[in-house]
């Protein structure tokens, strides 16, 4: 009986060591590190990240090339290795911007003169087309699997096809397809085809787009970002500007011009069958480009185990906000973003910070990289991943930190505060997807130490919300990388003037960060990799 006790006492006790945690121990070299995360210093580097004075880090800003200075002036200052271009902590992305020329950019329909700004604005391409007749085509889509065709039965050729969906622009696609990304199913153009690509190989020389409702009611945001041009970085841009047809979006007053009377989808809310369109248009969009730049912050903590040292656990936050709106009819023109990711991006450098004054290295190597860029895409993290400037296969995870310092009191009455997570609570998404062995370590971590609520009902394919393709981890997702996202939930002042550091909860800034650190040094010390046991749902591989 002793030795059957005995020999269970060992399996027990190797079945526990298996999922031990080590960076949670007492006095772990993990644990004597996090205490350098503080409250205070996650504080007072948000009071410089989030000030006017960075003038809500557009990308590209003089903004957000000082808090990038900012940035590596630190990690240079705690001995971290540069990991960007030539031996610096800056990694270059070139963009190309199209700069308007006002005076030759024109629409007039059915021989009414329109004011550019106001009566219209354009979203991208550029030409001339004079006196051609419009078509009405829906919301422009096709998708053969789900026998939508938008273009059916009309002859666009050498025409102006006019557009109308709900929801907001998008320059790749013109608008978002009626049904899931993972129902597009076969090749851009022949399984299934965005309005644009439509457009094209039917023949159409140009796309009018009516602004719906939302974007209607957010014009002047819309106007300042589409008032002088586009932008996009140069390496993953489809094609140049001169090369693509124009696209221009008008007013939903100018859609009352273009439909018959009751026939304008963009009043009803409605997508109609096609009405005939009798009106004809002229548009000219002329641009000239020129090459602006930005950059992603990437920089290297060395591994402590003279083999495990050439993997590394990424770790990330975007910089970047939207900037200023000076036809903003408020005081406060500058959108600070200290939630959004000014959170996320002091809790970065402070891990870096612990890092920098920690006695033991974690035995893998440590990647953190502050992208730019995400409010615009997510571009930083997609250049990152398509250009990188480290070995990016050997990346084991990717931990990213995307709006960790609101919560929501137990009293609050405020409706849009209503799944903004509490004091002790944030949400994770992401942690189980692709990896077994990483949600593990991302809960156990947590349980070992602070014991946080860690919400899970968003790490779900079929989230309406569609938070896993809104910030930088989808892009190490799609690489191949497994993912765990810590997010605090949308709340009140989410890309408004009133995410200011004022209104921020650093205790629970302090908690998540720490833990994130600790569960950032748990991976390091693995001694394999965590496996890609998954494949990431078909419904999440494309935005």
């Amino acid at each position: 009986m002793k030795k059957n006790l005995f020999v269970l006492f060992l399996l027990l006790s190797v079945s526990f060591s298996s999922f031990a945690q080590t960076a949670t121990k007492k006095n772990s070299p993990a644990m004597k590190a996090s205490v350098e995360i503080t409250a205070k210093q996650l504080s007072d580097y948000l009071y410089f990240v989030a000030s006017d004075e960075m003038e809500g880090r557009d990308t590209p800003s003089r903004g957000l090339d000082t808090t990038a200075k900012f940035i590596g002036m630190n990690l240079s200052r705690w001995g971290f290795k540069p990991a960007g271009d030539n031996g610096t902590f800056y990694q270059k992305i070139a963009l190309q911007r199209d700069v308007l020329d006002t005076n030759k950019t024109l629409l007039e329909i059915g021989g009414r003169k329109l004011a550019f700004g106001e009566d219209f604005l354009r979203l991208t391409g550029e030409g001339i087309i004079a006196n051609t007749p419009l078509v009405y085509a829906g919301d422009g889509w096709t998708v053969k699997s789900k026998n939508i065709d938008a273009f059916k039965g009309l002859d666009v050729k050498g025409k102006i096809v006019v557009i109308y969906t709900g929801g907001n622009p998008n320059p790749r696609v013109i608008t978002n397809p009626p049904v899931g990304r993972n129902e597009l199913t076969g090749e851009r153009g022949i399984g299934w085809a965005d309005p644009l690509t439509n457009a094209k190989q039917k023949g159409a020389v140009g796309i009018i787009l009516v602004a719906s409702p939302s974007l209607q009611a957010d014009w002047s945001r819309a106007k300042m970002f589409l008032g002088t041009g586009g932008m996009y970085p140069e390496k993953l841009r489809d094609e140049p500007a001169e090369k693509q047809m124009p696209v221009v979006i008008v007013s939903q007053k100018v859609g009352e011009m273009i439909f018959p009377i009751g026939q304008n989808p963009a009043k009803s809310g409605e997508t109609l069958p096609s009405p005939n369109l009798e009106t004809q248009a002229n548009i000219s969009v002329a641009t000239k480009s020129e090459i602006v730049y930005t950059q992603n912050v990437v920089a290297l903590w060395e591994g402590g185990d003279p083999v495990l040292k050439n993997e590394m656990v990424a770790i990330g936050a975007h910089y970047d906000h939207i900037g200023m709106n000076p036809n903003s009819p408020n005081a406060d023109k500058i959108s600070n973003g200290a939630d959004d990711d000014g959170s996320g991006t002091v809790a970065v450098l402070a891990i870096a910070e612990a890092l920098g004054k920690s006695k033991i290295r974690p035995k893998r190597s440590m990647l953190l990289v502050w992208h730019c860029g995400e409010e615009k895409g997510l571009w930083g993290s997609e250049y990152f991943n398509k250009f990188p400037t480290v070995d990016i296969k050997q990346v084991t995870a990717q931990l990213n930190i995307d709006m960790i310092g609101r919560s929501r009191k137990t009293d609050s009455a405020e409706p849009r505060d209503k799944e903004l997570s509490g004091e002790n609570s944030i949400y994770v998404i992401g942690s189980n997807m692709m990896s077994s062995k990483l949600g593990e370590i991302v809960a156990n971590t947590n349980k070992a130490y602070l014991k946080m609520d860690y919400d899970f009902r968003f790490d779900d394919p079929k989230d309406p919300n569609r938070f896993f393709f809104r910030s930088d981890h989808f892009n190490y997702a799609v690489n191949g990388i497994p993912i765990s996202f810590w997010f605090d939930g949308v709340h009140i002042d989410y890309h408004g003037v009133g995410d200011e550091p004022s209104k921020i909860d650093y205790v629970k800034m302090e908690k998540v960060a720490r833990t994130i650190f600790l569960t950032m040094w748990e991976l390091g010390d693995l001694k394999e990799r965590p496996k890609i046991d998954k494949e990431l749902p078909k419904e999440l591989t494309q935005r």
